[in-house]
């Protein structure tokens, strides 16, 4: 019995690594965890309740798959604390993790942080300030992006730039760095993610290098970091990067941050790390004008030197209406297609070549659009919304997905409960009525998220995420 209880742990263990990937298993389970089987539990040893916390958040669904698919049935999973797991044995072994994580982001993350005798140089990131179309929809950020770079001492800190996808949030970010390299090279500036952040952060705790890793974020004088939201619902973080913002802003220092939505749209970020971003100046980015999507394609086609009609480059810019990756998509693809049958571009070629990719990138609002405001907004995920949870947060960011599902897009109930976890059509419409009834009345609606109980008018939320959408 004893070797089957074995076998079957190496086989559940295999079955996570195969789910979540080699490297996530080799960071957290292979020398974090000790998985036992016993009675109808599944038992996870962890170090610290740290760690034990992020395996239940981030890998809950995949353990459990894995254990259903050995054992042949579910069983509950526990997590205890086993300070050994920690102890001088696992030491080598995790050294050498990190320092195999730790190449992976550097060949990922751009940095100029360096004492002023250091003589070596990294290579400037891809995206510049120079190379920025500017229009009326990205005027103000782009200014804003200017006075950082032209002012040691900038007039706002931080600068948070929000927006949809594609609409040059991160070539700001990139484009500061780069002029603030060339307009005082020995500025020390970083360049990363939220989630280069946060798994740094992690395996700086891992290795007991918090310091060497708070020195690296903090002694900074330009510190931008792209895709903010991904700190919600991860309270630790939040809170590590609440003191690394302090610490920059006392020093009287520059954070430029970016995100897909207002501070006050991301669900599960805590009243302090909200209110130290709007006491800034956040800058919304909208999706590029005409004029200017002209120019960028312009000056997309210049940088591949092609030889491109303005017919073209007018009919691309007309349809392509959304983001600037969709437009440089489309023009990479018809510029690919006349070089690979030797024609040259012409109107005709463009209606034939983008007539499937315009049909896909269409205008129109998609439930995936919706469940991703909704659950910003809420600081659940869109898993949340398609699963069986009834609790309050969940079922009231279900019940809004629903009604503006029936809103922005032609869909049935059955239809609209089918994409949402396969719920039944009645529950689609129990939905709706719940909302209508809620905004009618002007209801005071309270959920909790991570960050603790919130609350808020029927209407502002419904006003907040038809915002958000459009």
């Amino acid at each position: 019995m004893q070797a089957t209880f074995t076998d079957e742990i190496t086989a559940i263990d295999q079955a996570i690594a195969e789910r979540i990937g080699p490297q996530k298993h080799r960071i957290w389970f292979k020398n974090s965890t000790r998985l036992t089987l016993a009675d109808n539990y599944l038992k996870v040893g962890v170090p610290n309740h740290f760690i034990g916390g992020w395996i239940e958040n981030h890998f809950l669904d995949e353990i459990a798959a894995a254990v259903r698919g050995v054992t042949g049935g579910d069983r509950k999973i526990a997590f205890n604390i086993e300070p050994e797991l920690s102890g001088a044995l696992k030491r080598p072994q995790l050294d050498s993790q990190a320092l195999h994580v730790e190449k992976a982001h550097n060949r990922t993350t751009r940095s100029r942080i360096r004492p002023a005798e250091a003589l070596h140089r990294l290579e400037p990131l891809k995206l510049s300030l120079d190379n920025f179309v500017v229009g009326p929809k990205n005027q103000l950020a782009y200014n804003a992006a200017r006075a950082v770079v032209d002012s040691e001492q900038s007039p706002f800190n931080p600068l948070f730039f929000h927006g949809g996808y594609g609409v040059g949030k991160t070539h700001l970010l990139q484009g500061i760095c780069n002029a603030v390299c060339k307009t005082r090279p020995k500025a020390r500036w970083l360049y990363v993610s939220a989630e280069d952040f946060a798994n740094q952060y992690v395996l700086a705790l891992k290795t007991r290098k918090l310091d060497a890793f708070r020195a690296r974020f903090r002694q900074t004088d330009l510190l931008a970091i792209d895709d903010i939201h991904f700190l919600a619902s991860k309270k630790a973080m939040q809170e590590e990067f609440l003191h690394t913002f302090n610490t920059i802003d006392l020093a009287g220092k520059q954070v430029v941050l970016a995100s897909d939505a207002h501070p006050k749209m991301i669900g599960s970020l805590c009243e302090s790390l909200v209110n130290r971003f709007v006491s800034g100046m956040v800058v919304k980015i909208e999706a590029p004008d005409f004029e200017t999507r002209c120019k960028i394609c312009a000056q997309r086609v210049a940088s591949m030197d092609q030889d491109v009609p303005m017919s073209v480059v007018e009919y691309v810019a007309e349809r392509m209406a959304t983001n600037v990756r969709e437009l440089e998509g489309a023009l990479i693809k018809l510029i690919a297609y006349a070089s690979l049958t030797r024609e040259r571009v012409s109107l005709i070629m463009a209606r034939e070549v983008l007539a499937d990719h315009i049909s896909r990138t269409d205008p129109i609002v998609h439930v995936s659009d919706i469940e991703s405001a909704v659950s910003t907004y809420f600081g659940i995920t869109t898993a949340d919304v398609h699963s069986s949870r009834k609790d309050r947060t969940v079922s009231l960011a279900r019940s809004y997905s629903m009604h503006l599902a029936r809103k922005f897009t032609k869909m049935s109930f059955p239809e609209i409960g089918k994409v949402m976890g396969n719920k039944n059509h009645a529950t689609v419409i129990l939905a709706n009525r719940k909302v209508e009834d809620l905004i009618n009345r002007n209801a005071e609606v309270k959920w909790k998220n991570a960050a603790g109980f919130r609350v808020a008018r029927a209407r502002d939320i419904y006003e907040q995420l038809m915002e958000s959408i459009s």
